[in-house]
């Protein structure tokens, strides 16, 4: 059952569109009284002709996901008018990459201590890991396909997935290293 403000207020794109809301309006189910700035950010981005047309040519059932979807790429688009979501996207693609870098390097300090190349520390953990051996270095290189284990033959391992990466055929304003670095350039997702 709706609630008592449905029926007193239009929906928020009747209501931004300075319209009669009637009983049948497309917009209702979507864009409530309650969240007028939803409607705005896809009005401005979409135009509410384009959307109208959208959604009476998709099915009730797949409404509402087109909705959400179109209101997160507007409100992306309104804070970065040039990248819109893409923009986020490779933003969190590239902290992946940066925390994949620090799992590497965790899991071959592991795979050192677990063939017994350097001693366990005693009360203090080593800034710097000593250069791979030739063995070790084949091990990480040749052997992490797939989610294949590495480790010695006493059960003593890990197991590494390769990542998946995307790229993009142009650079974007916050391709710069999250460390303090510079611009890395080519968009790499």
């Amino acid at each position: 059952m709706a609630s008592s403000s449905s029926y007193n207020s239009p929906c928020a794109a009747c209501k931004f569109l300075r319209r009669k809301c009637l009983p049948g309006c497309i917009f209702a189910p979507y864009f409530p009284p309650e969240e007028p700035q939803k409607f705005a950010n896809v009005h401005k981005i979409f135009g509410a002709s384009n959307v109208t047309k959208l959604l009476n040519e998709l099915l009730p059932q797949q409404r509402e996901d087109a909705v959400n979807s179109l209101a997160y790429e507007a409100e992306a688009r309104v804070r970065d008018p040039v990248y819109g979501c893409v923009g986020a996207i490779s933003y969190l693609q590239r902290q992946v990459q940066r925390l994949q870098k620090e799992l590497d390097a965790a899991n071959a300090d592991l795979l050192r201590y677990a063939c017994n190349e350097i001693p366990p520390p005693h009360h203090h953990v080593p800034t710097l890991a000593p250069p791979l051996t030739p063995t070790i270095h084949h091990q990480l290189t040749q052997r992490h396909f797939g989610g294949a284990r590495i480790g010695n033959d006493h059960g003593i391992g890990f197991y590494r997935q390769s990542p998946t990466t995307y790229s993009f055929p142009y650079s974007l304003p916050w391709n710069e290293d999250i460390n303090g670095g510079g611009a890395e350039g080519g968009g790499n997702l």
